[in-house]
């Protein structure tokens, strides 16, 4: 069998079928060739700290990869993390089948800046909503079947647009002036990146139709009537929609599990509705008070990859959820398609799923009252993409922050986990806390088994926040893994826990990636307002309790902090 870099859609749609992928997809290694660096990044003014450079001198040596219009812009001074789209890194296991997920090379004197200037605005409707063999189901099949069959060598051909997510998402560039990985993904740059993705895909679907006023459906897995797949992705066999890879007991009507974990067996769809709809209601309101929190930490140039930060609180659960319980995991080390982040976007409903995380971000804008970062190394990082008429071009955070400038919105559906019935229950106030180890005599461990901690409240001094913030430190795990575990606060019995109720947190977890690479990260928790309602405010210490839910993974301390200490 050919390699997967070398596997197109050319001439004629190829279904999707067992013989087409390798049954068990190779893993990367790390080893990782060094890209030729062709300019110098100077210190400026003596400064010598690893990272910190005169950003227009990065991008003038690139002789205009970034554009002068950037570099002469004050902005350029600041620090935003920036891919370097000049070498892309091959990844490959010896005598496995090659995964090269690089898409086609970016030529810089074509690079032109992209500002949008939509006249119209079409709108994103639920998937479930459409019927197959409507006529939106034959206008997307068709988008997909022409994008399917454009050369290998065309940037918006199927296969290639997968390869963006890949060479983006798990390793494939570096950034530019340093030779770290660049990833778009468990930081602030998940949702800026995801929408530009979503946007350049939609369109070359409307221009491969000649019909602009086609829109990505959303899988809206946050009601109770979208949490199955879409039948319009699970239709037939020879559907350029479907997606043989898919977890065969996850099929409707099976309903979507947002916070699944690998071995979960099905429960009742009434509880499973009801547990995600606390889910949403956790995610959203009780734990993205602030963009940190949602959006997740910052990444600079110089951050390391793929320790830079926290992911957002969405990016974690129920984004990783949804993939993972989605995409086939014959075993913790061996996803594929929607289960891994290097095969993920090759299954058609993988935008689907994106279009309803992209639709979280308008909700928590516009419905909870959550606001963008101002930060200019956020709003000035850029990226490139190949647009509808296969031309690279530059866009900017700052570009999408508004949907309707890009032409699209969400359709005004019910959002039902808004309802204050939603809102996670304590399952018993006012708990004597079992005795349990202090974290000195518990941390550093590998969690292969349920732990028990009793973690010390700080004493708040000062003027600063109020709010107190668990934080799990010290995250070690094999990137290559699936990862998960359970966080729970003050429950004596885990077992009679259900993420209805306020004693569980919530969890850490990993969409497994395809190079191998040790990852160090940290996970918190807002425990104020749970503490409150568990009649516990007055407690001086609690009991947090991890449950392992997969592979294990080293943690190294578990503290309690105030917001901003």
């Amino acid at each position: 069998m050919a390699s997967l870099s070398a596997v197109g859609y050319a001439t004629n749609y190829i279904p999707c079928s067992t013989s087409f992928f390798p049954k068990k997809p190779p893993q990367f290694n790390n080893r990782r060739r060094n890209p030729v660096v062709k300019f110098t990044c100077k210190a400026k003014n003596g400064e010598t700290s690893p990272g910190k450079f005169d950003r227009r001198d990065v991008l003038l040596g690139l002789g205009g990869l970034y554009g002068t219009s950037l570099a002469a812009n004050p902005m350029a001074l600041a620090n935003p993390v920036l891919p370097d789209y000049k070498n892309c890194i091959d990844a490959t296991q010896p005598n496995e089948t090659s995964i090269n997920c690089c898409p086609p090379p970016v030529d810089p004197s074509r690079v032109k800046d992209f500002v949008p200037s939509a006249t119209t605005v079409n709108t994103r409707k639920p998937a479930h909503s459409f019927e197959v063999g409507s006529d939106y189901y034959k206008k997307y099949t068709s988008a997909i079947i022409k994008m399917k069959n454009l050369s290998p060598s065309d940037p918006r051909n199927f296969r290639q647009q997968a390869n963006v997510h890949c060479a983006n998402c798990d390793g494939g560039y570096t950034q530019l002036g340093n030779p770290k990985l660049f990833s778009v993904h468990n930081s602030w740059l998940f949702f800026p990146w995801h929408r530009w993705y979503l946007y350049f895909f939609e369109k070359i679907c409307q221009n491969l139709i000649d019909d602009d006023t086609f829109t990505l459906p959303f899988w809206n897995w946050d009601a109770p009537e979208g949490m199955q797949i879409p039948s319009i992705y699970n239709s037939e066999l020879t559907s350029p929609l479907y997606d043989c890879f898919r977890n065969p007991d996850h099929l409707p009507p099976t309903v979507t599990n947002l916070d699944w974990s690998y071995g979960d067996k099905p429960v009742d769809p009434n509880i499973q509705i009801e547990n995600n709809l606390s889910i949403m209601h956790t995610q959203m309101i009780t734990q993205s008070k602030t963009p940190f929190d949602f959006f997740g930490k910052a990444y600079r140039a110089g951050d390391d990859t793929p320790t830079i930060g926290i992911a957002g609180q969405i990016e974690q659960t129920p984004h990783n959820h949804v993939h993972s319980w989605t995409g086939t995991i014959s075993d913790q080390t061996n996803p594929i398609d929607l289960g891994a982040l290097y095969s993920s976007a090759r299954d058609p409903v993988f935008y689907a799923h994106h279009s309803n995380v992209d639709r979280m971000w308008t909700i928590w804008l516009n419905k909870l009252g959550g606001s963008n970062f101002t930060d200019r190394d956020w709003l000035f990082t850029n990226f490139i993409f190949y647009n509808e008429e296969a031309k690279p071009v530059r866009v900017s955070t700052k570009d999408c922050l508004d949907t309707t400038k890009l032409g699209y919105k969400y359709e005004d559906v019910p959002i039902p986990w808004l309802d204050v019935s939603a809102k996670p229950k304590p399952r018993a106030k006012a708990k004597t806390l079992p005795s349990a180890p202090g974290p000195a005599q518990v941390f550093p461990i590998t969690l292969d088994k349920p732990i028990n901690v009793i973690v010390k409240r700080p004493k708040k001094s000062g003027t600063g926040s109020s709010e107190e913030i668990l934080v799990i430190e010290g995250i070690e795990y094999d990137e290559r893994n699936y990862v998960k575990f359970n966080v729970y606060i003050n429950e004596d019995d885990v077992n009679a826990c259900r993420p209805n109720n306020t004693e569980f947190l919530g969890s850490f977890s990993n969409l497994p990636h395809g190079h191998q690479m040790i990852a160090n990260t940290s996970k918190t928790f807002r425990i104020s307002q749970v503490l409150e309602e568990l009649g516990a405010r007055d407690y001086d210490k609690v009991l947090v309790t991890l449950i392992p839910k997969s592979n294990p993974v080293k943690i190294n301390g578990i503290k309690i902090e105030f917001e901003n200490s």
